[in-house]
C-alpha cells in the first residue's frame, strides 16, 4: 500500500450520551480530526453505537438478542448517516462495512474484504466497519468491536491501532493515566477495571486483551480518551492516552491471519516433548498429543495447549480428531505441519 494503515475503534460509550443518544459533538470532532489524517493514512473506522441509536425506537427494549438485532437494523443507517453528514464538509465520503466472523475465519472471504477496502481507499473513501448484528449468530459473533478492529488491523497489516474510551487511557491504582506499557503482561492486564459500560459490550479488559494480540503482531496501539481535546491527533502524536509498544514480529501475512483471524474449532493437549518440538519450529506429530479436548475436522484451525492447559499455539489440522484417535501412537503421523502452526 502507498500509505500506512490506521484503524480507529470507537465504542458505544465513546460516541453516545448517557441516555444512549448519539453525541453529535463527538462525531463532528472525529470527522474533523480524521480529515486531517486522511492524506497520510489509509483509514478504517470501527464504530459501535448502532444498537444504542436504534433501541429507542422499539416499544419495549429489554436487551434480548432479538431486540438487539432489531435495534441494530434501525440504528445502522442512523449511525452511518451521522458520520456521512459530518464528513461531508471535508469532501470525504464514507462506506458502510457490516462484518461477520466468517469474513475473517474464511481466508478467501477475508481477502475479498481486503480487496474491497483497497478499492474504497483508491477513491479516497473511508470504510466504517461494524459487526453485522442483524444476522450474526451467537456462536460466530465477535466478542465485541475491539476484536473486530484488531482483526482488521492485523489482517491488513496496519501500523497503528487506536482504541477510544470514555476515560483518558489506562489508569493506575491512583487514577492517573499510564503513559506507556512496554509489554502487556499479567500486571498490565491487572490494571483494567472489570466493570463494563451499561451501553457497550467491552471495557478496558477487552481493549488490553486485544491490544496484547495486536502488539504481538508488530502493531503500535494507543488507548485514549475521545473526549480529551484533539484526542485522536494527540494520541497519534504521543501526547495523550496509553501507548502499548509493538513487539518484534517478522511473521508473514498468512500466519498473522492464522493467529488472529482464523476461527478455532478444535483443541488438543500436547506433552512437553511436543512443546519443545514446536518451539524449534517442527511439525506436530500424533505421538506428542496427550488428549483431544475438542473435536475437529481436517483443515480446521485448532488450539494447542501444553500440559498446564496454557494455549501455546494454533495450527491448521492435517487430519481429523477421529483419525488422530486411531493413529495416536503412530510415530510419523502429522497432525499439523510446521508451516501451518503459529506460536502464541
Amino acid at each position: 500500500m502507498s500509505k500506512p494503515i490506521l484503524v480507529i475503534k470507537f465504542g458505544t460509550a465513546s460516541i453516545t450520551h448517557q441516555n444512549g443518544d448519539l453525541d453529535e459533538t463527538v462525531i463532528a470532532g472525529i470527522a474533523r480530526q480524521v480529515a486531517e489524517l486522511h492524506q497520510d493514512y489509509h483509514i478504517v473506522l470501527v464504530s459501535s453505537g448502532a444498537v444504542a441509536a436504534g433501541k429507542q425506537f422499539l416499544r419495549q427494549y429489554n436487551g434480548t438478542i432479538s431486540e438487539r438485532k432489531a435495534a441494530a437494523a434501525i440504528g445502522n443507517p442512523l449511525l452511518l448517516n451521522k458520520y456521512s453528514r459530518y464528513f461531508a464538509p471535508y469532501n470525504i465520503a464514507v462506506a458502510q462495512s457490516l462484518c461477520e466472523r466468517t469474513h475473517f475465519s474464511d481466508r478467501n472471504q477475508f481477502l475479498q474484504l481486503k480487496r474491497t477496502y483497497e478499492e474504497l481507499w483508491a477513491s479516497n473513501i473511508i470504510p466504517i466497519a461494524n459487526e453485522n448484528d442483524v444476522v450474526s449468530s451467537l456462536e460466530l459473533k465477535f466478542s465485541d468491536n475491539d476484536e473486530l478492529a484488531t482483526l482488521i488491523a492485523v489482517g491488513f497489516g496496519a501500523s497503528l491501532l487506536l482504541f477510544s474510551t470514555s476515560v483518558a487511557g489506562v489508569l493506575d491504582r491512583e487514577g492517573k493515566v499510564v503513559p506507556q506499557i512496554d509489554v502487556i503482561d499479567k500486571a498490565a492486564l491487572g490494571l483494567a477495571d472489570k466493570e463494563k459500560s451499561a451501553l457497550g459490550l467491552g471495557g478496558m479488559v477487552s481493549k488490553l486483551t486485544f491490544a496484547r494480540l495486536a502488539t504481538r503482531m508488530g502493531i503500535r496501539v494507543v488507548i485514549f480518551g475521545i473526549r480529551t481535546e484533539d484526542g485522536i491527533l494527540n494520541a497519534i502524536a504521543g501526547k495523550t492516552g496509553t501507548l502499548c509498544l509493538p513487539q518484534p514480529c517478522s511473521m508473514p501475512a498468512r500466519k498473522k491471519w492464522l493467529a488472529s483471524g482464523s476461527l478455532v474449532t478444535g483443541r488438543i493437549q500436547i506433552d512437553a516433548g511436543a512443546q519443545k518440538a514446536l518451539e524449534k519450529r517442527h511439525s506436530l506429530l500424533a505421538v506428542g498429543v496427550k488428549a483431544v479436548l475438542e473435536k475437529f475436522e481436517c483443515g480446521e484451525v485448532i488450539e494447542i495447549v501444553n500440559e498446564d492447559q496454557v494455549a501455546i499455539a494454533v495450527g491448521r489440522a492435517k487430519i481429523a480428531s477421529d483419525v488422530l484417535d486411531t493413529h495416536h501412537k503412530a510415530q510419523n503421523t502429522e497432525v499439523a505441519h510446521a508451516d501451518d502452526i503459529v506460536l502464541l
